[in-house]
């Protein structure tokens, strides 16, 4: 329709369209923001969203007048102006040939979406390109890369290219390789005159539509000047510079651009770093804005074409038209028809921009003759143009299939290539191309911008994969990528904060989950793709994709090219549906190689960080006056033997270690480092990251190792560990809380090794070796580390010495370097519970070196010839030991931890008990002297300290072990003062019924602490104790009811004590049947006491009852004799038995404490047994025998046994063997409780 643009009817937009984002669609603030429409007819399905607007919101154009001459230049021509961006800027128009780093810059700049989100990133006219394919017989030259399952698209032409090789020598290869295979005759191609005239006019024609004045002459430059310099004020950091209106200024500026790209500046001009708090390496200087890889379009789209989502470029100039939305502007001229390209490009970039109409100026010869407006819609339908949307749609959907099946490797550059004129689609890969023709794969132009991408998609899926771990593999697959296509001399700051990320997939301080390993894996492999299995599935898969016929494939037949990727066979073919299909998944689901094993994922991490630290030193110009160390000399690691070293150089050298871990520096560091390096640049950060993250490695190498119990080689990565923690010192100037706390962690662990090295001194010569043994890599990091550092600040605490002393001292200073930087002001307010296990770790150590000094004390004693006066030594030991216990209790009380508070009041009274033992008076000839006061100040001491565990632990379900054990020391205290007492009486201090008192005391209290009702293994024990607590009372009660005269009432006490206590002691000892000889004596003694009571008494009647009670007394003796008798035979067999000697001896010692038979024990029991035996029976036979009143019949019949019993008795064989004699006894006793009554229990019938 032909209509003048201020009569005509406003246009309706799209009647489904509809605006999803509220505010103005562009800002000319250059923000960057979001708005969408939604677009679509019965055939195509199209939605784009704004993602970026540099140009002001629309404003309406100027209609040009009738007969307007564009040929002549409006006054404000090649004039900067927001409203046409670059497409004013040049006389090329809003067709103007895209920069070769296009889709790289926009990939940049909208990060998030690249990998997963996006399908294509591209300049819009790549885009067009690319659809017209089939109706197009002009050539095609376009660089395709991938990143994840996003492919980037650019234009790559040829002809710049080889004009550049012919002066700079690049792309020579390339240069070739198209001379050989596809064009023999090469020559440039120069743009004809028409083609510059359109150009021309068509920027005319723009400008004049901006100016509104359609005059030809030119105008008063006031206003203009005040436009022009808003426009440059206001968008001068986003547009470039104006060109000059010659060609030949355009031609000759292309080649500098170019030549810009291979340098490492202009490529990392304009990368986003990673924001700072995610601990990730800032690589790039984002002050920089010139020649970067910068997104140089006026808006940025997020344009999804069916299933297919696309972030394009676009330059196309958009105006208001009054009430219409947007509009854009084509010059046409009159006198040639609209073809099919030309409709199809006016309908992609309206879609793409989201643009309802369309306004046509036509012109002849240059002359304005009409105006016309066209619905989007509608243009697929004008005349001589006629498409059909859905080919357009199958297009799109089999280019797109067909880059993503066969642009299967990250990093790599592929050629999309298609001759003038002809109808193959050929697909190249450059970069194995670039590789077969021996030349240097870096001079490839494109391998900087792509590593760059590569790295920044993995650093931004960094921050997800805090939260989702599936992100792994793809992470680690992007950084190996970006890592093989660099060189580490031309780009090491990339390498190193690559091999960092690498290092940074393995959180080593976080315990790996139970479904840790299958989140880890869903991400990819390491190199999609790359191995010949990948490969050899890809082939499989294409061929079945395919159609019959085979339309595109790996071109390994003889016709095709061999160096092709792929080829598309005829370019009708991609208008067919589906003709290409392709699973979109670029990266397969292959698992992301993390091990179970800690120590493999550690050497892992610790390769990375090698290969980051080589680049940084290869980096570093300066070099140290450092010695050339050759990294195949290992470094040794050295041990010493303590033993004779003096206390002074301990202390000097641990002093350095609480130095270095306690007083971090402060204030930044203004001086070069040891190597060379400049504090704050970034070798400087990025050796501070890696130095940490090596010393967090052999950490947990060094806590696996604690668990499997190699502690040689525990020590060897600990060692290790405060190595780079001491090169991590000296090029930083502060330590940051976090550190300081890792290394708390690290002296912890280091004092956990050193006792346990102490406490198992029988393996050290395999420790030494353990400790000795050094990897290649362990050495390079190593020389990697002095270079910065001497790394001798924690040697003193890191050497295997061979004195277990020194050993437990430096753990303790260890622990002691921890608690203080626990304490100090940066992490006073942030580690309770860190606090509470080093304060846990000080107890302990301490009283580990209580107890070594407690055991030496004892040692000493014990070796003591002759015991003399305490020795100084055995002093020192004393006060040594106190003193750790001491501390260890005060740990133990400041984290409420009253267990093992319980332990160390234990243990010291342990030591009081050592120290009473060692004032034990001798007299002359060597015995023992009486019981003095120092021993019994020392027990007392002791048994204070038990009664105060007892205290702490309060109840035995607190922990039954611990009680359990403090009750037995108490018991056993009051025991042995007891026993002290009684056996070596002070009687030059005290009286005798004051010493009486006091063993009594004692041993009641002993008895009250036997616990005979809990089933534990110490019953037995307790049992034994227990009765031999009664038989000392009966003898002692025995003595005093003997030498006692004249008290009467006293007289009756001690005898009904004593006789109270040999019935508790013989049933005791009944029960424990593996105390013959103690039952036995207490039975002699207590028929002996019966004796004794017989004596003083005048009646016959009296005596023949004592008597008989006294024979019943001693035939309960039986049990004792049955017992020493299964013994002997048992012995006996195994004298016979030589072989089985072993398998005796052990069960003997299973059978308790009291297990093993004292022969001579016996033999002087049986000597007291047999007068005592044969005397009762005699008086018992002389007294029934005299007796006045006549005897019973039960009286003869127990006359007769007695008689019998003591004529045995008497004939017995006084040589014969011991078990013989024993068994006569046995039965001897046995025939007399037949006849007198007597039960197995000890007790008499009444």
């Amino acid at each position: 329709m032909s209509a003048s643009a201020g009569d005509g009817e406003p246009c309706t937009p799209l009647d489904n369209a509809k605006e999803e984002v509220s505010g103005p669609t562009c800002t000319g603030d250059n923000s960057k923001h979001e708005s969408s429409i939604c677009s679509g007819s019965s055939e195509i399905k199209s939605r784009a969203v704004v993602k970026y607007c540099a140009a002001p919101p629309p404003t309406s154009y100027a209609l040009l007048q009738e007969k307007t001459d564009l040929k002549l230049p409006p006054a404000n021509w090649l004039r900067e102006n927001p409203q046409l961006g670059s497409a004013g800027t040049t006389i090329l128009g809003s067709s103007s040939k895209s920069k070769p780093f296009s889709s790289f810059g926009m990939a940049y700049e909208f990060i998030d979406c690249i990998g997963d989100d996006v399908d294509v990133v591209s300049d819009s006219e790549n885009i067009k390109k690319l659809l017209k394919i089939p109706y197009s017989k002009s050539h095609l030259s376009m660089a395709v890369h991938r990143v994840g399952r996003t492919l980037l698209l650019d234009e790559l032409d040829i002809q710049e290219l080889f004009m550049r090789s012919s002066q700079t020598g690049d792309w020579t290869w390339l240069k070739e390789f198209y001379q050989r295979l596809i064009d023999q005759k090469w020559q440039r191609k120069k743009k004809s005159k028409e083609h510059w005239y359109q150009k021309a006019i068509l920027s005319k024609f723009l400008y004049y539509s901006i100016n509104g004045d359609g005059a030809a002459e030119p105008q008063s430059d006031g206003l203009n000047e005040g436009e022009e310099d808003s426009g440059a004020d206001e968008f001068s950091s986003s547009w470039p510079t104006a060109f000059t209106s010659t060609s030949n200024a355009e031609e000759s500026e292309a080649p500098k651009q170019e030549s810009v790209t291979v340098d490492s500046s202009f490529a990392l001009g304009q990368v986003t770093s990673v924001p700072k708090e995610q601990n990730l390496p800032t690589i790039f200087n984002e002050g920089e804005n010139g020649q970067g890889l910068r997104n140089d379009f006026v808006r940025n789209i997020m344009w999804t074409f069916e299933d297919i989502h696309m972030l394009v470029g676009s330059n196309m100039p958009i105006f208001g038209g009054g009430r219409y939305p947007a509009v854009s502007l084509r010059l046409r001229d009159n006198n040639k028809p609209i073809n099919i390209l030309t409709g199809i490009d006016y309908w992609l970039d309206n879609l793409m921009c989201n643009v309802p109409e369309l306004v046509m100026c036509f012109h002849v010869n240059g002359i304005v003759q009409k105006y016309e407006m066209i619905k989007t819609e509608d243009i697929p339908h004008l005349e001589n143009s006629t498409f059909s949307t859905r080919v357009v749609k199958d297009i799109a959907q089999n280019v797109l299939s067909f880059l993503k099946s066969n642009c299967t490797k990250e990093g790599h550059t592929y050629w999309l290539f298609k001759a003038s004129g002809s109808d193959i689609v050929k697909l190249y890969d450059l970069t194995t191309l670039c590789e077969e023709a021996e030349e240097e794969k870096y001079q490839n132009p494109f391998t900087l911008p792509v590593a760059v991408l590569l790295y920044k998609v993995a650093s931004n899926l960094m921050l997800k994969a805090r939260q989702n771990r599936k992100h792994y593999g793809t992470i680690r697959t992007l950084l190996l990528n970006c890592v093989k296509l660099l060189h580490q001399d031309r780009h090491p700051q990339i390498i190193a904060s690559a091999h960092y990320m690498l290092s940074e997939l393995f959180q080593l301080d976080e315990p790996l989950e139970e479904d840790g390993g299958e989140s880890l894996r869903a991400g990819g492999s390491e190199d999609s793709y790359s191995d010949e299995d990948r490969e050899e599935e890809e082939e499989e898969d294409l061929t079945e994709d395919s159609d019959d016929d085979g339309s595109y494939s790996n071109c390994s037949s003889p016709q095709d090219d061999s160096k092709a990727v792929a080829v598309i066979r005829s370019v009708g073919e991609l208008s067919v549906p589906e003709k290409y299909r392709s699973t979109h998944q670029i990266r397969p689901s292959c698992a992301f190689p993390v091990s179970q094993d800690k120590e493999e994922r550690c050497r892992l991490v610790l390769s990375y960080v090698l290969k980051g630290l080589k680049a940084v030193d290869g980096s570093i110009k300066k070099e140290s006056d450092l010695p050339a160390a050759d990294p195949n000399t290992p470094i040794p690691l050295k041990y010493e033997d303590r033993s004779a070293t003096g206390a002074c150089a301990t202390e000097k050298g641990i002093s350095l270690l609480l130095e270095r871990a306690a007083g971090p520096l402060q204030g930044e560091q203004k001086h070069t480092t040891r190597s060379g390096m400049i504090p704050g640049s970034w070798q400087h950060h990025m050796k501070l990251k890696l130095f940490f993250k090596a010393s967090k490695a052999y950490y947990v190498l060094s806590d696996a190792a604690t668990n499997l119990l190699k502690y040689g080689r525990a020590l060897r990565y600990i060692k290790l560990s405060l190595q780079c923690y001491d090169a991590y010192c000296s090029v930083s100037g502060t330590l940051h809380p976090h550190v300081l706390l890792f290394h708390s962690q690290c002296l912890s662990l280091c004092g956990d090794i050193q006792l346990m090295l102490a406490q198992n001194a029988n393996n050290r010569a395999a420790y030494l070796e353990e400790y000795s043994y050094q990897t290649k890599e362990d050495q390079e990091i190593l020389h990697s580390l002095h270079r910065e550092s001497s790394c001798q600040a924690f040697s003193m605490a890191t050497d295997l010495a061979m004195d277990p002393e020194y050993q437990l001292f430096v753990s303790s200073k260890c622990y002691e370097a921890a608690y203080e930087l626990l304490v100090s002001e940066p992490l006073k307010d942030l580690t309770s519970d860190q606090l509470s296990q080093v304060l846990k770790r000080l107890g302990n150590i301490r009283n580990e070196m209580g107890v070594y000094y407690m055991n030496q004390a004892a040692a000493m004693q014990a070796e003591k010839e002759v015991k003399k006066s305490v020795s100084a030594a055995e002093q020192e030991m004393w006060k040594k030991s106190f003193g750790f216990f001491e501390k260890g209790m005060k740990d133990f009380e400041a984290i409420g931890d009253s267990t093992n508070t319980a332990l160390l009041l234990c243990n010291t009274g342990r030591l009081m008990r050592i120290c009473a033992q060692a004032h034990c008076n001798l007299s002359g000839n060597e015995g023992r002297g009486e019981f003095s006061p120092e021993e019994a100040l020392y027990y007392n001491k002791a048994i204070d300290y038990y009664l105060q565990a007892m205290k702490a632990l309060s109840s035995r379900e607190k922990h039954s072990a611990v009680w359990d054990s403090v009750n037995w020391e108490l018991s056993t205290t009051y025991f042995t003062l007891a026993t002290l007492l009684q056996d070596y009486a002070p009687v030059s201090r005290k009286a005798q019924e004051q010493i009486e008192r006091e063993v009594t005391e004692a041993m009641m209290k002993s008895l009250k602490y036997c616990d005979l009702q809990t089933d534990s293994a110490r019953q037995p024990l307790y049992q034994y104790r227990a009765a031999t607590i009664h038989h000392r009372l009966a003898s002692m009660y025995h003595s005093c009811f003997r030498n006692q005269v004249g008290d009467e009432h006293l007289r009756k006490q001690h005898r009904s004590l004593a006789e109270l206590h040999y019935s508790k002691a013989v049933s005791l000892f009944l029960s424990l049947k593996d105390a013959p000889c103690e039952l036995l004596r207490t039975l002699l003694e207590r028929v002996a006491f019966a004796e004794f009571t017989m004596a003083g008494q005048n009646s016959s009647t009296a005596k023949l009852k004592s008597l008989t009670g006294a024979i019943e007394i001693m035939t309960e003796t039986r049990h004792a004799f049955q017992l020493i008798h299964k013994e002997l035979q048992e012995e006996q067999t195994e004298l016979n038995e030589p072989d089985s000697a072993e398998s005796a001896e052990s069960s003997d010692v299973a059978n308790g404490p009291m297990a093993g038979l004292n022969l001579q024990e016996v033999m002087k029991l049986i000597g007291v047994f047999e007068p005592s035996f044969s005397f009762l029976l005699l008086q018992v036979i002389k007294l029934m025998t005299t007796a006045k009143r006549k005897p019973s019949n039960k009286d003869e019949e127990l006359l007769k046994t007695y008689k019998n019993v003591y004529s045995k008795l008497l004939r017995a064989e006084k040589n014969a063997p011991l078990v013989s004699r024993v068994e006569l006894y046995v039965e001897l006793l046995q025939q007399l409780m037949q006849r007198t009554g007597s039960d197995d229990t000890g007790t008499r019938k009444p």
